[in-house]
């Protein structure tokens, strides 16, 4: 392995740094000027350079300023004061890996310098060339469905209904539709019609002559001659008003229609494609959709699925998105790490496409590294890979029903660790009542996706109506040991690697591990 650059003025941080490094097994080369690195570079190249960012002669922002025209690819960490926030930004506008404030704790340190050794190695991300991406992104049998639909509409003008859920893309089926279609060479134009205000949208859709109404200064094509030979695409068409409903119905009986005080019929050369997220059916028979209309749009139906139906397309998408963020933003594209891209496939993704694109738009302009990791993600989806869901999503918070639910669902506990509520669900022992915890000895029984939560509120509860002391130190004590346990069989035994997935010290870890009592003997 290429050893680690560390570059400060100070010689006691240089000292404490190479001497950290060098335990972790990686060689450590210091520097005491940004000279002495810049002159180096013209024969070595580094693993990871950390600089300070104050410095006799060049600063460390000169420095990284010169290394990323040299080596664009090595990851530079900037140490800093923890108020220099002016030079925190610089460094990250600069194009630094991460920053180290000062003073800084040298195991977060060194796991940080690990990081960055671990993004220096990672394969070099081939971005999409603009020309190659694909009109829509999927792989899953669902998609595949619908690419074979659009192919067999390739040649056809006949009118077509999208359904799907909000942010699904049914704006891009319709957009390839047109792009294949015999059309292709004319507009395609896009109209919202849940966006535009009622006493509006008739007049966005067929235009108006001049007077019709106040404030009609000038005549106006509408959204149907401005589509003339193309394709007109009506989104949220379940949500048209009912007057509007019957226009719409007559220009595709007739293929006429006037303009908003208008006299002469204008005859209308245009394919509609018409989208809904809603059930048109059930709006029929609620009277609130016209049956002649749905019956006139509905003659072929895509169904495009959510992305939960088609999550193998979840890791494709989000490499896409990602670098088109990137080239938006003028930045390096991002990476996600296997563990990154296993909590993104799992969140269901309510807001669909729309919303991952989202999310890769918050990673790329607030995750701290290339590499991102399951850390690094946005807090929705951290919370749901914790389990933490909103309150209204949370179990029922009454008595009774806590109690129904806690003996339906009940917590799993991995067998021989200590649980505060003895062996069942409600039988209310904890461990300061003997001298050692019960455990759950063969228990195995299922867990909610919040029932810990739950569980952990109840315990407490009855902890503190017991009146015994020291209830958060003895409650502290059981979470603490659970989860350096799971951590500890995670890792097959290795502390190193457990402490930095739960974001602890190597030491804490160890210091835990002895404070807490914990047998690791019988943990591989």
């Amino acid at each position: 392995m290429r050893p680690i650059w560390v570059v400060d003025d100070d010689h006691s941080i240089r000292w404490v740094l190479q001497k950290a490094i060098s335990r972790e097994g990686i060689p450590c080369e210091i520097f005491s000027s940004a000279a002495e690195v810049l002159e180096r570079l013209e024969t070595d190249v580094p693993q990871v350079l950390v600089s300070d960012i104050r410095m006799p002669g060049q600063s460390g922002l000169d420095l990284l300023s010169k290394v990323r025209e040299l080596q664009p690819d090595l990851p530079v960490i900037i140490m800093t004061a923890y108020s220099d926030l002016d030079s925190a930004v610089s460094a990250f506008q600069g194009g630094a890996f991460e920053y180290l404030p000062k003073p800084f704790d040298i195991e977060k340190a060194v796991e940080l310098i690990l990081r960055a050794v671990r993004e220096s190695q990672a394969e070099e991300f081939v971005e999409e060339a603009d020309a190659g991406a694909p009109e829509i992104l999927g792989q899953a049998p669902a998609m595949q469905e619908v690419f074979r639909a659009i192919g067999r509409l390739s040649q056809s003008n006949v009118t077509v209904l999208i359904t799907g859920e909000s942010g699904a893309g049914k704006e891009l089926v319709a957009r390839a539709l047109h792009r294949h279609s015999p059309r292709a060479t004319n507009p395609f134009i896009a109209l919202n019609t849940a966006a535009i205000p009622k006493d509006l949208l008739e007049s966005e859709l067929f235009g108006h002559e001049r007077g019709s109404f106040t404030g009609a200064q000038a005549q106006r094509r509408g959204r149907f001659e401005q589509a003339e030979g193309g394709t007109l695409f009506l989104d949220e068409i379940g949500d048209m008003p009912a007057e509007l409903q019957t226009r719409l119905l007559r220009v595709l009986s007739d293929g006429h229609f006037y303009r908003v005080g208008g006299q002469q019929p204008i005859k209308a050369n245009v394919r509609v494609i018409a989208a809904t997220h809603q059930d048109l059916d059930e709006r029929v028979k609620q009277g609130l959709f016209r049956e002649d209309l749905y019956h006139r749009l509905n003659v072929i139906r895509l169904r495009l699925p959510p992305l939960r139906e088609r999550q193998e397309d979840i890791p494709i998408l989000a490499k896409h998105f990602l670098g088109v963020s990137a080239r938006e933003l003028g930045t390096e594209t991002k990476r996600l790490s296997d563990a990154a891209v296993r909590v993104i496939c799992e969140f269901p993704f309510p807001g669909n496409v729309r919303q991952l694109e989202n999310v890769c738009r918050w990673i790329t302009v607030m995750a701290p590294a290339q590499l991102v990791e399951a850390r690094d993600l946005p807090p929705e989806l951290k919370a749901f890979q914790t389990g933490v869901l909103p309150v209204a999503e949370q179990a029922p918070a009454t008595p009774a029903a806590s109690n129904l639910w806690l003996a339906e669902t009940g917590p799993t506990m991995p067998a021989g660790v200590p649980y505060v509520g003895g062996s069942g669900m409600s039988a209310g022992k904890y461990p300061f009542e003997s001298s050692a915890p019960e455990t759950v000895t063969n228990a195995q029984v299922p867990l909610g996706s919040a029932s810990w939560l739950e569980l952990l509120f109840l315990e407490a509860e009855k902890a503190l109506e017991s009146g015994k002391p020291d209830v958060m130190d003895a409650l502290t004590a059981q979470f603490e040991t659970t989860m350096i346990q799971a951590a500890l069989k995670a890792t097959h035994g290795k502390r190193i690697e457990a402490a930095q997935r739960l974001g602890i010290g190597r030491n804490t870890i160890t210091r835990k591990i002895q404070d807490l009592n914990i047998d690791v003997k019988d943990i591989d």
